[in-house]
Order: C-alpha cells, then structure tokens, then sequence
C-alpha cells in the first residue's frame, strides 16, 4: 500500500523587474498511471509563475502600508486547486522565490515508511511526519527550501563572469534568463531532495 506526500512541481526565480529568471519543472506521481510525469506543462508552470506576481505587489503594498516592510517570507501564495499551491519569498533586492507544491506529488510505500521509522528517530515520531505530510504542510516547511534556494543565487551572483544586470536590466525592461548549469544543478538538488520534514538542504 502507497501513501502520496507532497513533493515540488516547479521551482521558479523571478527577477525584480518581474521577469521570469530561471524554472525547473520536476515529475509528480499519478496513481492512475502509476508512473512519474509533471502535472502541467512549462508554459502552464511559466502562467502560474506569472500569477503569483499579483500576489507579491498585494502584500507587499499591504506590508508598506502597515509599517512592516519588506517581510521577506510571503508564505502560502494562493492555492492553484486542490493538488497544486504556490509559495513564496522575495529577497531584499527584489529577487522573488516561488516553490509549487504538489500536495499528491511522491509516492511513499508503508513498508518503506517503517523501514525509513527505524532508521532516523524514533518510530513514532517518523510516523507523526509521515501522517503529517500525507493530510498537508504545516507552516514553516517551506523555509528550508527558500534557504536553500537563496543561498544558490548568492554562489551565483559571487560568480565574477556572472552579470546580473544583464538578467535584470537598470532600466527594468527584459533580461536574460539564467542558465548557469551549476545552478541549474543546485536548483535541481532542491526540488528533488525536499520532502516535507526535511529541515536543511
């Protein structure tokens, strides 16, 4: 017997002129098919990216006018459907993180669930995360991913043959998208390695 637990769909970077920077897009488990495939295609990822733009300015506009400031975790962006919700983290230059989860995404096997019980912490408290992570995420599950994903782009904007003003333009019109493979690579890492519970990255 199965047990589907979140997992990432899509990871996306977009940058402060709001230009998309940078998507990976991973397979989610679809129990009819048994099998892996991603849930949407690039350019209904790229959309929903896009949507969650509006979402940002509304906070961050209500943040300004509250006295908060720049808040950084945004949190739950808005929930797509009842499989897939979008995530949030904007940096404090602009840069925003966006992490779709797929709320069905990976497939866990109950034996394989105890045998990963008796292999780190106690049982009961494997189970506790497993059960957890089967119903939805609690708050804060998302913040490794954004520190993970936060400390990438900071290697990348160290790398000195890097120019971020040619990703995001001063005068706030286009911009290259990135395609550095060793970030692509650290991108990839994340949106794999993640599972609900996992506290570093």
């Amino acid at each position: 017997m199965a047990t589907a637990i979140p997992s990432i769909a899509c990871l996306g970077v977009i940058g402060r002129n709001n230009n998309p920077l940078h998507i990976s897009i991973f397979p989610s488990y679809d129990s009819s098919t048994n099998s892996f495939a991603p849930v949407r295609t690039p350019l209904q990822f790229s959309l929903l990216l896009s949507s969650t733009l509006d979402v940002f300015e509304l906070r961050a506009r209500h943040n300004a006018a509250s006295g908060v400031g720049l808040s950084g975790d945004f949190g739950l962006l808005h929930a797509v459907d009842e499989r897939l919700a979008a995530y949030g983290f904007e940096t404090n230059t602009g840069a925003k993180f966006v992490v779709v989860v797929d709320m069905r995404g990976r497939r866990i096997d109950h034996g394989a669930a105890a045998l990963a019980a008796e292999s780190g912490g106690s049982s009961r408290e494997r189970e506790k995360r497993l059960n957890a992570a089967a119903v939805g995420l609690r708050e804060g599950e998302m913040k490794p991913v954004f520190k993970a994903i936060q400390t990438a782009y900071i290697k990348l904007l160290q790398n000195p043959f890097f120019d971020p003003d040619e990703h995001s333009p001063p005068a706030g019109r286009g911009g290259k998208k990135i395609t550095g493979k060793k970030f692509a690579d650290d991108m990839r890492r994340i949106g794999e390695n993640w599972t609900p519970g996992v506290t570093n990255l």
